[in-house]
């Protein structure tokens, strides 16, 4: 059964997602299904997309929940464990992989506020597991004064994500562009309506080479 079945035939707590965000989420976190991984989720809400997560990815999935309100605890079950506490505070989030690691996927569905996104991104992503997926949805946020966003904001998430795109390209800048720890750690980026999905992985670079009679990779 799908992960979007799921969600349809879903008696138990309730689940509050977009639609289209369903065959993003099994594309990206699909090959972690049935596999010993942490699941950071960032925003619990009535706690029934934990339990989704729990379902989907099976028995080898340890998944943190994160939330500012005390009232989220209750949702902690077998698997599912909650920590309260701000998003965006660093000391908190060192504390929650203390306790149980650095994550291998990140979902943030939090606060949605622009500086909060970029604090948690900031500290979180450099931490992820080498094959892992860092995701942040609900990014029409991004486009919202109210949120700390606007069309080309500075601050904006969204145009953070623009300027990781150059870094994701830097052996191209000609040297303007220094490596860092995201493009030396980050294989992807993926550009949805409201979703940005980050690939972590060994950049494979794109020297062009010689094969039979013609140039490949250019």
């Amino acid at each position: 059964m799908s992960l979007w079945s799921d969600f349809l035939n879903n008696r138990d707590r309730i689940i509050h997602k977009w639609p289209h965000y369903f065959p993003i989420y099994e594309k990206h976190f699909g090959p972690w299904v049935n596999r010993s991984l942490v699941f950071y989720e960032i925003g619990v809400y009535k706690g029934g997309s934990l339990q989704m997560w729990k379902k989907y990815f099976g028995p080898g999935v340890k998944i943190v929940g994160i939330d500012i309100k005390e009232k989220c605890k209750k949702y902690e079950e077998e698997q599912i464990t909650v920590r309260i506490g701000d998003q965006s505070d660093h000391k908190f989030l060192a504390q929650l992989v203390d306790e149980f690691g650095p994550p291998d996927l990140v979902l943030d569905d939090g606060s949605h506020q622009m500086h909060h996104i970029t604090s948690t991104f900031e500290f979180l992503y450099p931490l992820v597991s080498k094959n892992g997926v860092y995701m942040v949805e609900d990014l029409h946020t991004a486009y919202w004064e109210e949120f700390g966003g606007g069309l080309r904001k500075q601050g904006s998430f969204m145009e953070l994500c623009k300027d990781l795109v150059d870094k994701l390209n830097v052996e191209h800048t000609r040297g303007i562009l220094k490596e860092d720890s995201f493009s030396q750690s980050t294989l992807s980026m993926h550009f949805y309506n409201s979703i940005v999905a980050f690939e972590k992985g060994s950049p494979l670079g794109l020297k062009p080479q010689k094969h039979g009679g013609g140039l490949m990779g250019i």
